[in-house]
């Protein structure tokens, strides 16, 4: 792996349903309702039924003073099990979303296996690379509290 490379690995237990759970990750566009740092979802082509093919522009804030644009397309869906999407922009790789019944809660698996791009990143990447790292799961926390809050608003 490249010093520009990167496989980060989420994991969660939400007190909520696999089912609860899949529609509100399966909606990317209500993300910013939820995850403060999301901060705008565009659907720019649809998918086929289950959402394949599906082309969506996202842009994220950090815990960092910096923004990140990119393109995600939907490449794989196993309902109620998987979200596979391809990103390519600022970042370039691979999103994963498993998630699976633990009792009655949810266990979620996010692989994010991406590459930076923008030209900054890349350039200091062997120095930044534990900055980033913590960028990134501070991001993902802010989902989980993101996502817990909703959860329970829609019971």
């Amino acid at each position: 792996m490249s010093s520009t490379e990167f496989h980060l690995v989420t994991e969660w237990i939400v007190d909520s349903s696999v089912e609860d759970v899949w529609r509100v990750l399966n909606t990317p566009e209500t993300w910013p309702d939820w995850w403060p740092s999301v901060k705008q979802v565009d659907l720019l082509r649809d998918g086929d039924e289950a959402g394949i093919g599906s082309v969506r522009r996202m842009r994220w804030s950090t815990a960092l003073p910096y923004d990140l644009v990119f393109e995600m397309q939907t490449v794989r869906v196993e309902p109620l099990k998987l979200i596979e999407g391809r990103a390519s922009g600022e970042l370039e790789g691979i999103g994963r979303w498993a998630l699976q019944p633990e009792g009655s809660k949810c266990h979620l698996r996010y692989d994010w296996i991406v590459k930076v791009t923008k030209p900054w990143m890349v350039r200091f990447s062997f120095i930044l690379k534990p900055i980033f790292r913590w960028n990134h799961n501070v991001v993902m926390e802010r989902g989980r509290r993101g996502l817990v809050r909703h959860l329970a608003r829609d019971r």
